[in-house]
């Protein structure tokens, strides 16, 4: 081996050597080339953890959970299901009553490939306590290259570590009431006495005195509560419910109507509508919260067991009816003791509701259409504000109290009703018009300029001005009743107001239509602010519907407010009052102030002016003219001149009597004073009876019912079918019962 190592070094020697000391021969070069660059390192960085805790808090804020939860990490989703992982996080959003969340990152730490924390600020917006802002932090894993959150209660408060929880104590002020526009309670909290009687159990000698109690207490009649029990067994012990009166009235007569054999009362505290109603249709009703809407509710602030507003003021005051809620929020441990207190808020007190409405006068209304399918909407002239509204058949608001004994027996009673009494008629019945929207037609063929006050018309029972078509006024079936009735001849388009001449007021729709000015009837409609919402606050109204004609027939029919034209009382009423007032339409109003309990005014409500009838002074003045002949003249007779005789109010107006499909017709009446009083405002009223017949024989004398108790205080002339003042002479009157409920009102869900 060393001979060989030897002989190699040698050669190298001599290879070297001759390369070094030969300089003369061509060197040889050895080019070296590398085949591999510098070693590097390359590291991919992990992704920041604060990305996910981002998208995990933003899916919270937007009530995204089942975004959140697939941000879990797998074991986190081994603890808890999808759906309890929802269900906490609602349930503690209802506890601490949370309109929302907020949050700021303040951190992002990678601690080791595998696990990152992230510090945040969550700021939790309760509705009763306000804002509570805490620091906490997310713990993450990586799983698969991405982070996913560890779970537990601290990523909501670091208060919730373990097993403690929250709970709300919640400070709930008394609902407030509604009062008229005098201060007298229409709705308020109190002690009530559900009343009835078991029939089967009077003892006859005490008959008298348990009826007397009755009609004390509710304003039955006798004759009335023994209708209503006129099929049950004799001596029957069935329960017969009646109403609902203050405790403080029953209390007087308590030793005697506790001595009364069949006398029922039973005492509970709720919100209670006094005289079983006055304006319900207005007022609205409060009932317990259903369990869709519990969570709802319960993020607002509100207590399980309490009652809230379901239609009409009592809905649209909630907020101010309700007062502000104030409450404590508590960390409570695994044995329910108290850990600690996050905050504390103190409620304010609840605002009263000042209606426009007048006690007195909204009851005398209610008992004038009381047994009809009817409604009735008063309101000052020159305002807009509603003095009374009457939907009837009327419902008791206390039925829908669960506490009150008599609750089950008069909801079904209300819900099975075929009359559908829930239905505010006055806003949200839709009706056809009749002979009242002449007034409209009247005015647009004054303002077309090719009719005036003097143009003439020859009103015989006949109209044939349409080729293959012929219709008949009114005044041929009143011939056709009574052999006597005679054509109303050659009258001016006043006079054509006043006889209400059916063929005058086709003529003008087929002319205009003929004209080219096929909108002009409509478009004067929707001018009278028709076919559209009034505005009301408070009350739910529908719009109606104002048809534009697409045929001679079409524009014949909608000439006398027939065909497919819809409207509300509501909508007459107010633009009855703009002809009254001189032209300017106000939106209906029904509230008038808002009052904290001491009686300090918080907000006002006052007339707003919607705009101005489209039509000129001339015009005016002429149906102003025209619509007080049809209540005083007796030459032409105006349809309703014989229903005011002997009334000393000025009263100008319109009858109306409106096909409805089905069954008799219905009666309609719409007018206004003009008395002019400093003390006494002026009124305008809208008056319909479903199915009665004409608007003469029944919406008119029912207008002069409204006038006399508006400026006497009392009633004045029987109406025709009255035995005595509220009292008729017969069940019903003729004819009433034949006609179903129009198919236009439809029920809500119970």
């Amino acid at each position: 081996m060393k001979i060989r190592r030897w002989l190699i070094l040698g050669l190298l020697f001599v290879l070297f050597g001759c390369a070094r000391y030969s300089p003369q021969e061509p060197t040889a070069t050895i080019a070296i080339t590398p085949t591999l660059g510098d070693p590097s390192v390359n590291t991919t960085s992990a992704p920041d953890p604060g990305m996910t805790a981002r998208a995990y808090l933003d899916a919270w804020k937007s009530e995204d959970y089942a975004g959140m939860y697939s941000k879990l990490t797998s074991i986190s989703k081994d603890a808890i299901t999808a759906e309890d992982f929802e269900k906490q996080y609602r349930s503690i959003a209802s506890e601490a009553a949370l309109s929302g969340i907020d949050y700021e990152i303040l951190s992002s730490l990678i601690v080791n490939p595998q696990s990152g924390q992230v510090g945040y600020r969550v700021i939790l917006h309760s509705t009763l306590v306000g804002d509570i802002e805490r620091d906490t932090s997310m713990n993450l894993t990586r799983e698969n290259g991405e982070w996913h959150v560890q779970w537990d209660d601290t990523l909501v408060l670091p208060e919730l570590s373990g097993d403690n929880y929250l709970a709300m104590e919640r400070y709930i002020p008394s609902r407030g009431n509604i009062y008229d526009r005098n201060g007298k309670a229409l709705v308020g909290q109190a002690e009530v006495t559900a009343i009835g009687i078991i029939p089967g159990q009077i003892d006859p000698a005490q008959a008298d005195a348990v009826y007397g109690a009755i009609q004390r207490l509710l304003g039955l009649k006798p004759e009335d509560v023994q209708a209503r029990f006129a099929n049950y067994p004799p001596g029957s012990d069935w329960y017969l419910p009646l109403g609902e009166a203050p405790s403080s009235e029953v209390g007087k007569y308590y030793s005697i109507l506790s001595s009364l054999t069949g006398f029922q009362m039973q005492l509970y505290k709720a919100r209670y509508y006094y005289n079983g109603g006055i304006a319900p249709h207005l007022t609205g009703y409060v009932s317990t919260i259903q369990a869709d809407e519990e969570e709802e509710y319960l993020r607002k602030g509100y207590r399980r067991d309490e009652r809230v507003g379901q239609t009409g003021l009592e809905k649209w005051g909630e907020e101010y009816l309700s007062g502000k809620r104030g409450g404590a929020l508590y960390v409570f441990n695994a044995q329910g003791q108290p850990v600690t207190r996050l905050a504390e808020v103190q409620p304010e007190p609840a605002k009263a509701i000042y209606t426009t409405i007048d006690k007195e006068f909204q009851e005398g209304v209610q008992k004038s259409i009381a047994g009809f399918r009817a409604a009735v909407v008063v309101m000052e002239r020159d305002t807009g504000r509603i003095l009374a509204m009457a939907s009837s058949p009327k419902f008791d608001p206390n039925a829908f109290e669960p506490s009150n004994i008599n609750s089950y027996t008069q909801l079904n009673e209300i819900f099975s009703n075929p009359d559908q009494p829930w239905i505010n008629r006055a806003t949200q019945g839709l009706y056809p018009l009749g002979s009242v929207f002449k007034i409209v037609t009247y005015a647009a063929a004054l303002e077309s300029k090719l009719f005036t006050p003097q143009s003439t018309y020859q009103c015989g029972y006949f109209f044939e001005e349409l080729q293959g078509v012929t219709l008949t006024d009114w005044t041929y079936d009143h011939f056709l009743q009574d052999g006597e009735t005679i054509p109303s001849g050659l009258l001016t388009l006043p006079e054509g107001l006043i006889r209400s001449c059916d063929p005058w007021f086709w003529h003008i729709g087929l002319t205009l239509f003929n004209a080219g000015k096929t909108t002009a009837v409509s478009d004067m409609a929707k001018g009278f602010g028709l076919g559209s919402p009034t505005g009301i606050v408070g009350v739910d109204e529908e719009a109606g519907q104002v048809p534009v004609p697409g045929s001679q027939l079409d524009a014949t029919n909608l000439a006398i407010g027939q065909g497919s034209f819809l409207t509300t009382p509501l909508q007459v009423a107010r633009f009855v009052a703009a002809v009254g007032n001189g032209g300017t339409l106000y939106r209906p109003q029904v509230i008038e102030k808002l009052s904290s309990p001491e009686g300090e005014e918080t907000q006002m409500f006052k007339p707003i002016e919607d705009g101005t009838l489209p039509i000129s002074q001339e015009t005016l003045l002429s149906l102003q003219e025209a619509m007080h002949g049809v209540v005083a003249s007796t030459k032409p007779f105006g349809t309703a001149w014989h229903r005011f005789t002997g009334l000393d109010i000025k009263v100008a107006g319109k009858t109306g009597t409106a096909e409805s499909g089905s069954g008799k017709p219905h009666a309609w009446f719409a007018g206004y004073t003009f008395e002019e009083r400093p003390n006494k405002p002026d009124i305008a009223a809208a008056v319909i009876v479903e199915n009665a017949g004409e608007g003469s024989d029944y919406a008119a004398p029912i207008f002069r019912r409204i006038v006399e108790l508006y400026f006497y205080g009392l009633p004045g002339k029987l109406f025709p079918w009255e035995s005595s003042y509220y009292t008729t002479s017969t069940p019903t009157p003729e004819g009433y019962e034949e006609a179903p409920t129009p198919e236009t009102l439809l029920p809500p869900q119970p």
